[in-house]
């Protein structure tokens, strides 16, 4: 769902218990204190002990996601000007790549599959808003991205959508909807352009 759709609805938004509900967003802070501390240390530490590392130190910003309570899979590369919300809530399967200056806006989680990458610059967006509500609620929904699939540059995943096994969404594009697996999907709103032909060993075309 793309961030203000108008299709926004409570019961189809996940609950999330760092989220503060009947507020007033402009008065009040919309997250709990206990989240904003969480936050605030994890800004710091990535920021002193990740941001300026060299870019093959993987396995170093690894340990560092995983304190903060990622679940990593082997050989991770996530570089050091991703910009990551919440690692708590963050999934990566074996062998997922991340690029520079990807967004990982991850109120609620985010998963992805193995051998999945997530280019420069392409934002995954797990926050919206029900603006029909006069204090503008803010939810959070959870993405899913398939294994062997490539969120390309600068595109960007709205919450709650899921990215099938080895889908494409294209560079600059916007998927606000579910994409089948091993769809190729370009454009704003993002559309089919035809099915990928590759299929990792053993899979079937």
């Amino acid at each position: 769902m793309n961030p203000g759709s108008a299709d926004v609805h409570r019961e189809q938004n996940v609950p999330n218990d760092a989220i503060r509900h009947g507020i007033d967003p402009a008065r009040q802070a919309s997250f709990s204190l206990s989240n904003r501390l969480a936050r605030l240390a994890w800004s710091v530490v990535w920021l002193l002990l990740a941001r300026a590392t060299p870019r093959p130190l993987h396995r170093w910003r690894a340990m560092i996601l995983r304190a903060f309570g990622a679940r990593l899979g082997r050989n991770v590369h996530v570089y050091p000007s991703v910009r990551i919300w919440a690692p708590w809530n963050l999934c990566l399967g074996d062998d997922v790549g991340v690029g520079e200056r990807a967004e990982l806006y991850s109120m609620a989680t985010i998963t992805v599959g193995a051998r999945a990458v997530i280019s420069q610059g392409a934002h995954l967006c797990t926050g919206t808003h029900d603006y029909e509500d006069p204090l503008f609620q803010l939810y959070a929904r959870p993405i899913t991205v398939g294994s062997h699939a490539w969120i390309c540059a600068e595109a960007f995943v709205g919450p709650g959508v899921s990215i099938g096994d080895g889908a494409v969404v294209g560079a600059r594009s916007v998927a606000s909807r579910d994409v089948p697996a091993w769809m190729v999907v370009a454009g704003n709103p993002a559309r089919p352009v035809k099915l990928r032909i590759w299929r990792p060993e053993g899979g079937q075309a």
